[in-house]
């Protein structure tokens, strides 16, 4: 006869299985779903008004360049002079008083040529779940391409299509496996908690008044 203990201990290891098969699961699903919309080249795309830009930290914790930065900056800037793109909106975190996403990126692509008058700062795109929905909710936009490295976009990809948004992605150069070990690592449990997400009905933190893109201009 089982003791108490070897129950206990049988299902937890049947709990981390069936969590482990999930999370391959999902990521296998995730990666299927996006991949006819990902390109790595702006010439493979269409048209659109926007790009979704979504936001990371510009430095990481021991004050270092942030790689990922860097390179979603630079492919945005690629997208937006190729003539594909009118506009660009922002989106990232700015839940604390001293971090600010949307504004550290926004003065980058300023700094790339980028006019001011073509930004649109999103400071609610807490999650990409967030970004993605208030895109469509809060900025009007039913079809866009999103900007961000290939994981992150396959994410983004499956989130605007499961709410029937017409999401596409240009994916940005990726860093090393060494220094991008840990954001992977994430990502596996970020693609379970979007089916998580989808299967409560969740919805972006804070929605909002409407904005018009063009109302910059003057």
């Amino acid at each position: 006869m089982l003791t108490l203990k070897s129950k206990l201990i049988s299902l937890l290891l049947t709990a981390f299985i069936c969590l482990v098969a999930f999370a391959f699961w999902a990521n296998h699903t995730v990666n299927k779903i996006s991949e006819p919309y990902l390109t790595n080249a702006p010439d493979n795309l269409e048209n659109f008004k926007a790009a979704l830009l979504l936001g990371t930290s510009k430095t990481l914790k021991n004050g270092t360049a942030n790689l990922y930065f860097k390179y979603r900056i630079e492919t945005c800037v690629i997208l937006f002079k190729s003539g594909k793109v009118q506009y660009i909106i922002v989106s990232g975190d700015n839940s604390k008083t001293n971090y600010n996403e949307p504004e550290d990126m926004k003065q980058e692509l300023i700094k790339n040529g980028i006019p001011d008058s073509c930004i649109y700062l999103d400071f609610a795109g807490l999650r990409t779940f967030d970004s993605v929905i208030r895109a469509k909710e809060i900025f009007g936009q039913q079809r866009f391409v999103v900007v961000s490295q290939k994981f992150h976009n396959q994410r983004a990809i499956c989130i605007g299509r499961r709410y029937g948004i017409e999401v596409y992605g240009l994916n940005a150069p990726d860093v090393d496996a060494f220094n991008g070990f840990k954001t992977k690592l994430r990502e596996y449990f970020a693609r379970v908690k979007m089916f998580l997400d989808f299967w409560i009905n969740q919805t972006p933190k804070h929605l909002g008044n409407p904005i018009i893109l063009g109302s910059n201009q003057t």
